[in-house]
C-alpha cells in the first residue's frame, strides 16, 4: 500500500461521518419497513444514486472507457458485492430483526476483512489487530445471541440476523478486495457500481411488486431521498477513499464503532430497547477496537 495522501487523523474524521451516514441507513430502513419493500427501497436508492451522478461522471467514464473495458469483471464483482449482496440482504434482514442487532452486528467486519484479506492476498494482521477483533468477536456473538449460553448452544438466532451476517460477509469481501479496484476516476467508478446494484435489486423489486405495495408518504419520499444520497453517494465516496488511504484493515477496524453509533440511534429516534446484553457487548466491541489503535501508537 502507499504512503497516505493525507494525515490519518483527517481520515479518521471521514470516516466518522461515513459511520454517522451508514447508521443512518439502517435506522431508516427499519423505519420504513411496512412502507415500502426492501429490494424495492435498495432498487430507488441506487437509480436515485445514478441519477444524481451520471451528469458528472459521464465524461470520466468515457475517459476511461479503455480501463474499464479491461476491468469489468473485477468491476462487476465488486458492484455485486459491495452493492447488490451487501444492501439487498441487509435491507431484507431489517424487517425481521432490529436496527440496533443489525448495526451491532456490523462490528464483525474487521474480522472478516482480515479474514479475506489473508485468504486472497495472504495479508497477516499485526497481534495487536488479532487479540482486537477476537474481542470484539465476542462481543458480537453476546449480542446476537442475547449473553444466553443456551442459545449460543442451540445455534438459535433470527432468520433477519442471519441475512444481516450474511450481509457484512459480502461487506468484508467487499472491502478486501478494493485493493484491486481499477485505476479509473472514483466517480466512474461509483457510477458503474451503483448500475450494478440497480441491475441487482430489479429482478427482486420486480417480484415484490406483484404481491407488495408502497405507502407513498412524505416519511417514504423522504427515506428514499436519505438513503440515494448521504449513505450512497457521500458515505460510498468517503469510504473507497478511506481504504485507498489507510488500507482495508485499518479502515474495518474503525467502521467497528458504527454498531455503536448505530444502537444509540436505533434507542434515540424509534424507541428501541436496549438491554444489559447490548451493552455488554458494546464494552467489548469498543475495547476491541481501542486495542489495535493504542498500540499504534505507542
Amino acid at each position: 500500500m502507499t504512503s497516505p495522501t493525507m494525515p490519518r487523523s483527517r481520515v479518521y474524521a471521514m470516516l466518522m461521518i461515513v459511520l454517522l451516514l451508514w447508521a443512518g441507513n439502517s435506522i431508516v430502513g427499519r423505519a420504513v419497513r411496512e412502507d415500502i419493500p426492501p429490494l424495492t427501497l435498495a432498487l430507488f436508492r441506487w437509480s436515485g444514486g445514478v441519477l444524481l451522478l451520471l451528469p458528472f461522471a459521464w465524461r470520466h467514464i468515457r475517459a476511461d472507457h479503455a480501463v474499464i473495458k479491461a476491468n469489468w469483471p473485477m468491476i462487476l464483482l465488486l458492484g455485486a458485492a459491495g452493492i447488490g449482496a451487501f444492501n439487498g440482504l441487509l435491507y431484507s434482514g431489517l424487517r425481521e430483526t432490529t436496527a440496533s442487532n443489525a448495526l451491532l452486528i456490523q462490528a464483525a467486519i474487521p474480522a472478516l476483512v482480515f479474514l479475506f484479506d489473508f485468504v486472497l492476498f495472504r495479508s497477516i494482521p499485526r497481534p495487536a489487530q488479532l487479540i482486537g477483533v477476537a474481542i470484539a468477536a465476542v462481543g458480537v456473538a453476546t449480542i446476537i445471541f442475547e449473553a444466553d449460553p443456551a442459545l449460543l448452544l442451540a445455534l438459535q438466532f433470527g432468520r433477519g440476523d442471519l441475512l444481516v451476517l450474511i450481509a457484512v460477509t459480502a461487506w468484508g469481501f467487499y472491502t478486501s478486495l478494493l485493493r484491486r479496484r481499477p485505476p479509473i476516476h472514483p466517480l466512474a467508478f461509483l457510477t458503474l457500481t451503483f448500475m450494478i446494484g440497480v441491475a441487482a435489486m430489479l429482478p427482486g423489486a420486480l417480484l415484490e411488486w406483484r404481491h407488495e405495495t408502497i405507502r407513498w408518504s412524505p416519511t417514504v419520499i423522504g427515506a428514499i431521498l436519505y438513503v440515494a444520497i448521504f449513505p450512497s453517494l457521500i458515505a460510498y465516496q468517503m469510504f473507497n477513499r478511506a481504504v485507498a488511504e489507510i488500507g482495508a484493515a485499518d479502515t474495518g477496524q474503525v467502521i467497528s464503532l458504527q454498531p455503536l453509533i448505530g444502537a444509540g440511534l436505533a434507542a434515540l429516534l424509534l424507541g428501541e430497547a436496549l438491554h444489559a446484553y447490548h451493552f455488554a457487548g458494546m464494552v467489548l466491541i469498543l475495547l476491541g477496537i481501542a486495542i489495535p489503535m493504542l498500540r499504534r501508537n505507542n
